[in-house]
């Protein structure tokens, strides 16, 4: 059996020890800790919001995120990754939800991409067993589709995917927009961004056990942590019998 010399075992084991070292600092980046916003709380009538389950465990709460009312937008600040929703808004059968989000300054409260968007199919929300489905964007062009049943799962894949229609902001602290919509329509469930479809979904990988009871149900807003977003256009479009569509906002 051939020796390795001390001195070259020495070497390996630093370069081994400085791998885990700059993998650790990457997950420590990537797992950054959620803050708590200054003046945190939900002050925007009829709107109730429940923190993630894990979130919850590391003592975070409502309060430590904000959502305001600012004419006719509603202004988020997380804090730790939440999800906001007024119960009066309910969606059933084919419908779409859609808003548009405005980051004010890409990755301005964190140190790395973090999404906003839409969720629907809510159920028994603002309970330890709350269930529904999201899709949301990041300002790097990325977007995820997911849901909590109540235990997380994912519709694309434990990073999302990249799309051309997902906007990407010019440099950190500059702005960035998407318009979010999720559509119910037959047995499909499709994630639009900016007006193009991103993520087509058989309604069979959204409802069942550990998913969502139905796509019907609440619809609402759902916000990573350490994020901002100031969101216009929140409503619903439900499809109508032998006609036109009405849009149902908060």
């Amino acid at each position: 059996m051939r020796s390795i010399p001390a001195s070259a075992l020495a070497v390996a084991m630093t370069a081994t020890a400085a791998i885990a070292l700059a993998g650790g600092a990457s997950a420590v980046r990537a797992q950054d800790s959620s803050r708590a916003v200054a003046g945190g709380g939900i002050s925007v009538a009829g709107w109730a919001g429940k923190v993630d389950a894990n979130e919850a465990k590391a003592g975070q709460t409502v309060n430590n995120a904000k959502l305001v009312q600012e004419g006719d937008a509603l202004h988020a600040t997380t804090g730790p990754a939440i999800a906001y929703w007024n119960p009066g808004n309910t969606a059933s059968g084919d419908y779409t939800v859609k808003a548009t989000f405005r980051e004010p300054q890409y990755m301005g409260l964190n140190n790395h991409p973090h999404p906003y968007g839409v969720f629907i199919g809510g159920s028994d929300m603002g309970t330890d067993t709350q269930s529904y489905a999201y899709c949301a964007a990041y300002g790097n062009g990325n977007f995820i589709m997911r849901g909590f049943g109540p235990e997380p799962f994912r519709l694309n894949g434990p990073r999302g995917e990249a799309n051309a229609a997902i906007h990407k902001a010019a440099a950190k602290g500059d702005p960035v927009t998407q318009e979010i919509a999720i559509t119910v329509k037959g047995d499909q469930v499709t994630c639009a961004v900016n007006g193009t479809v991103v993520g087509t979904y058989a309604k069979a990988d959204l409802v069942g056990a550990g998913k969502l009871k139905s796509t019907d149900g609440v619809y609402g807003i759902r916000m990573g942590h350490n994020t901002e977003a100031i969101v216009t256009g929140f409503g619903m479009t439900p499809a109508a019998a032998g006609g036109g569509a009405k849009v149902k906002k908060d």
